[in-house]
């Protein structure tokens, strides 16, 4: 996605050297429709510049600060020399990401969106989140509800999130589902007791998995499962479920699992 709008004075901005001259550098926006800004020789790097070659390449990708805009002379102002490494370490990340997002926003509605639409779309994502790559990367940790506060539809709704949730590397996610267990029997107690424990893994959760079963209220149990990505951590929590509903099953009793809490928490 590119912006069609014009960069603001202090504004970091990605560009690629097209053309370089003795008086300065020449710089295609790369997050700007049309946009073409440029560094005089003394912005190009600090102290004495004998030859701007020697301090940047035609075809280079550079971060740049925006000095100034004129509009009505269609001209933008940069400095290269006036960003750190810092800086331009996290502005081309940023970058990347941004890109990542444009490829997952084609993945979730196709290659012939309409400019538009995706305009919209891209514009929801940033006003809630900041960027369209965090927007994606809530969808893939949080599901719906992290875009319950934007305007986008359910439809784009389910789109962003099936599209994150496949295509999305995020830290951990965290998923939680429930589960009724009741058995009438004599030791139901004890077979119970014994279900949480199945439900647990009985110490066979792999080492990168974080599951938790927590008493919410009778008959009513919180299954809780941190995971590096949402497909495993679904795994692990139905797998959890299923190990609770057999062990009770075989004691004469019924699981039942499902994602909603029956009854409001306390």
């Amino acid at each position: 996605m590119k912006f069609s709008g014009w960069p603001e004075p202090g504004e970091l901005v990605v560009g690629r050297v097209d053309e370089i001259e003795d008086f300065g550098v020449f710089v295609d926006l790369q997050e700007y429709e049309d946009k073409r800004g440029l560094a005089h020789i003394s912005e190009v790097a600090s102290g004495w510049i004998k030859n701007v070659r020697d301090h940047v390449n035609e075809g280079q990708t550079v971060v740049a600060k925006v000095l100034d805009v004129d509009e009505s002379a269609q001209q933008i102002d940069l400095s290269i020399k006036d960003v750190n490494d810092h800086q331009r370490k996290e502005k081309i990340q940023e970058w990347k990401n941004e890109q990542k997002a444009d490829n997952w926003m084609t993945i979730a509605f196709g290659e012939d969106i309409e400019d538009d639409r995706y305009a919209s779309i891209a514009e929801g994502l940033i006003a809630e989140f900041g960027s369209m790559y965090d927007g994606f990367e809530a969808a893939a940790i949080h599901g719906d509800e992290a875009l319950a506060d934007t305007d986008l539809n359910d439809d784009e709704i389910d789109a962003i999130v099936e599209a994150a949730r496949e295509n999305v590397s995020v830290p951990y996610v965290k998923v939680t589902g429930y589960v009724d267990l009741e058995c009438p029997a004599p030791d139901g107690v004890d077979a119970i007791k014994e279900a949480l424990q199945a439900a647990e893994g009985n110490g066979q959760v792999p080492e990168e998995i974080d599951l938790k079963v927590t008493y919410v209220g009778s008959p009513e149990y919180r299954i809780e499962v941190q995971a590096p990505d949402y497909k495993t951590a679904e795994s692990e929590l139905e797998a959890s479920a299923q190990r609770a509903s057999e062990e009770v099953a075989e004691h004469g009793g019924t699981a039942e699992f499902h994602r909603e809490r029956n009854v409001e928490e306390e």
